[in-house]
């Protein structure tokens, strides 16, 4: 079975077979006209688009836009078989029917059979019957942005909307004006025929939605007048002028404001609060004791005319909390034990190709290199929030989510009411980065509005509060051997990783009724590296999945974030140790994955791989793919003060076929300064079980003044749409670690990088 076969479909836990809204065909996913809320004028034409009375065009939007410029393309995708302006595309918030669900990120979660992107499939070592992927109903209708996964979601279906409201609207043109249907033409939002008839879209649009097409086809590449040409996008003004509304800018009649104290110890729990003093502040309307979805109380929050007074009341609560019963974590303890894992347990065997063990048996000589990376935080901008009103039964949400589907379902069972009765309007996000996969500001913020019942409360977390009580990426550890032969040639490659599985324990977060009783074999614990395109005759990939206790989930680029820079360096180790040049020994691994060789020299041409550099400058490469996108990367580092100083990057991408070029060329900047914050700074330490790192004096992000220059260059391709958000995040750390060895000649292995 290959990866674009197997989508959602997995053993659940009574062992039948349930096969999600993944297999629907495109058609099947435009939906009916029906499910859309009409407005005085508008006529539905399927579930994705309106005509409105004006002739404009009304997108249903079941993306959420965290400044990745989705809105854009997706509203990009519609101009275009509509042969509509793209200005005259404008959004309204997508409802919670099925075809809105989103396939293609679950793809990237659920353990899978992988094809690399040159469309080698690399079977896992293990049957199908020996994991549970758990249940992703189709009535569910799971909506989702995450995974890089928005635009190769909508790519056909999207646009398949588009072209069969373009063509019903040409049928009613043609019944009207009894004309032939071939000769009526398109543009720019006007139908009209050779006679001197036109009519713009709303003036047809009650004609056409009594129209069925059939043998609806998609425009030729060929007549694209928008996909592949870079684009204003229509949310920069109101992002620049401020009039954006961000989850934080809603603001609603009587609203109250709400501040949350949790238990500072991962894992414990508040035994007993005394509010007195604070109910007696000016302002302050309620302390509300918070219980968590397992019955604990992990804080409470205060209720009051501002977020000013209510933290400054949370501020007079005594509090006692208790340790969790396991004992407090400890980061250091937890390294230990995930390095003592790598010696212990055998763990799961992702991939393996030839004899690995007879070649090291043979070999002349053995590398192997120990390589770790830390727990990191989201530090999202904006800090989690949420803002919600109970009234007569009814509960409405307004919320910066990532899954706003999941977020109606959390609310509707806090509340216990039916999830009819709960509306959720999603604001902008400020940033996301997975962290808004998460619905646990949502359930609080339903606790205080229950409380309150009437008054609109919004909750906002302070910056210390999102910082403490993340779900991060979890710290992983890695063991990589070769085998060499006397040639000084890499005979075998083997990389043993442990560290905590994500999908299962966001499952059991989020969506518990469908989630399975034991750990699954979790891809994002080892993607990255059971799928190297790098042609090693024998290799062998596993990893020992654990369970440390410390909160995690999805962080941009999840496994393949650190799973690069423990791949990508100990390549470049090979390297050295075979006496070879970077690029040149890639290469010359590549001789199978042409894909992977172009979109390396591109990067390394652009960057003038090879020539001389100013004193005490060097160039360091990385090479990965995730979620179906191929990037390079070459970083031009010099050292200042035992820290990396990076000047410049050059980034290629094979992306496959490209909506807008600007905003490919936007989120590989965006990668870039992401990873490298993580990359220089990014860590998280947790003592006694207390996350030391509060805010981002001692969590900092890149500044301006510490941004290199980032080249994008994009490889042209006619194939589908794959991921850009996320996929030049993870070679950054290894480019610029493999450049600062040829600066020090130390090898670097463990994340934040410091000479």
């Amino acid at each position: 079975m290959k990866r674009r076969n197997l989508i959602l479909s997995g053993l659940g836990i009574t062992g039948a077979l349930i096969v999600g809204w993944g297999v629907m065909p495109a058609r099947s996913r435009m939906g009916k006209p029906d499910n859309m809320l009409l407005t005085e004028g508008e006529i539905a034409l399927n579930g994705w688009l309106k005509i409105a009375k004006d002739g404009g065009v009304v997108l249903a939007m079941n993306r959420s836009d965290m400044g990745q410029g989705i809105h854009n393309a997706l509203s990009m995708l519609v101009a275009e078989e509509l042969d509509a302006p793209l200005e005259r595309v404008r959004l309204e918030q997508a409802g919670h029917d099925a075809i809105y669900g989103n396939v293609a990120m679950f793809v990237g979660t659920l353990p899978f059979h992988p094809m690399n992107s040159e469309g080698v499939e690399k079977p896992f070592a293990v049957k199908s019957g020996e994991w549970i992927v758990g249940k992703i109903a189709r009535e569910l209708g799971v909506n989702a942005t995450g995974g890089s996964s928005s635009v190769k979601d909508a790519w056909e279906h999207l646009r398949l909307a588009a072209a069969t409201a373009k063509a019903s609207l040409c049928m009613a043109a043609a019944d009207q004006w009894k004309v032939p249907l071939q000769e009526i033409k398109v543009k720019d939002g006007v139908i009209s025929h050779a006679s001197g008839k036109s009519a713009h879209f709303g003036e047809l649009a009650k004609g056409a939605a009594s129209q069925t097409p059939k043998n609806v086809s998609l425009k030729d590449r060929k007549d694209w007048t928008l996909i592949g040409l870079p684009a204003a996008r229509a949310d920069i003004p109101a992002k620049t002028d401020g009039t954006a509304v961000f989850g934080m800018d809603v603001r609603l009649p009587n609203m109250l404001f709400a501040s949350v104290v949790q238990v500072p110890q991962i894992g414990g729990t508040l035994t007993s609060f005394d509010a007195k003093e604070a109910l007696a502040l000016p302002g302050v309307v309620k302390c509300v004791q918070l219980v968590s979805a397992a019955g604990s109380a992990p804080g409470f929050a205060v209720v009051a005319q501002s977020t000013w007074h209510a933290k400054q009341a949370a501020d007079k609560v005594k509090a006692q909390w208790a340790q969790r019963s396991e004992g407090a974590l400890d980061t250091k303890r937890i390294e230990s034990e995930l390095k003592e894992k790598l010696k212990t347990e055998k763990g799961f065997t992702f991939y393996e190709q030839g004899d690995v063990a007879k070649a090291e048996s043979s070999a002349t000589r053995m590398i192997e290199a120990q390589y770790k990376a830390p727990y990191l935080a989201h530090a999202t901008m904006e800090p989690m929030n949420c803002t919600a009103q109970f009234k007569g039964g009814l509960l409405e949400i307004w919320v910066p989510t990532q899954v706003p589907g999941l977020a109606r379902v959390t609310a509707a069972k806090i509340a216990n009411v039916s999830v009819d009765k709960v509306k959720v309007n999603v604001t902008l996000l400020g940033g996301g980065f997975g962290r808004r996969l998460e619905t646990d500001v949502v359930a609080q913020a339903t606790q205080i509005a229950m409380a309150i019942d009437g008054a609109p409360v919004q909750l906002v977390w302070s910056r210390e509060e999102d910082m403490a009580h993340d779900f991060y990426r979890p710290m992983h550890v890695a063991q990589l051997s070769a085998a060499l032969n006397a040639k000084g040639e890499v005979e075998s490659l083997r990389i043993k990783s442990a560290g905590d599985a994500i999908a299962p324990r966001w499952m059991s977060r989020v969506l518990p009724a469908l989630s399975g009783p034991f750990d699954t074999p979790d891809k994002t614990t080892a993607e990255g590296l059971f799928d190297l395109p790098y042609g090693f005759s024998n290799q062998h990939m596993s990893h020992v999945s654990t369970r440390m206790g410390v909160p995690i989930g999805f962080w941009r680029s999840v496994g393949h974030s650190h799973n690069a820079f423990f791949s990508e360096s100990f390549i470049d180790e090979l390297a050295f140790e075979s006496k070879q040049d970077p690029l040149a020994f890639r290469l010359s691994l590549l001789k199978q994955a042409p894909r992977y060789a172009a979109v390396l020299k591109l990067a390394a041409e652009k960057a003038k791989w090879g020539t001389a550099l100013p004193a005490g400058h060097a160039h360091g490469l990385a090479l990965h793919e995730s979620f179906g996108s191929i990037v390079a990367q070459v970083a031009e580092v010099s050292v200042q003060a035992g820290m990396p100083r990076v000047h410049r990057l050059v980034c290629a991408i094979d992306c496959g076929t490209v909506v807008n070029p600007g905003t490919v060329a936007q989120q590989v900047e965006s990668s870039v300064n992401f990873a490298l914050s993580a990359a220089l700074f990014g860590k998280i330490d947790i003592q006694e079980g207390v996350v030391q790192q509060t805010n981002f004096t001692n969590y900092p992000l890149v500044y301006m003044a510490q941004s290199p220059a980032v080249e994008t260059w994009i490889l042209p391709s006619t194939q589908s749409p794959e991921g850009v958000g996320e996929p030049a995040v993870p070679p950054l750390a290894p480019a610029v670690a493999n450049a600062m060895f040829k600066l020090t000649g130390q090898r670097i292995r463990s994340l934040p990088l410091k000479a």
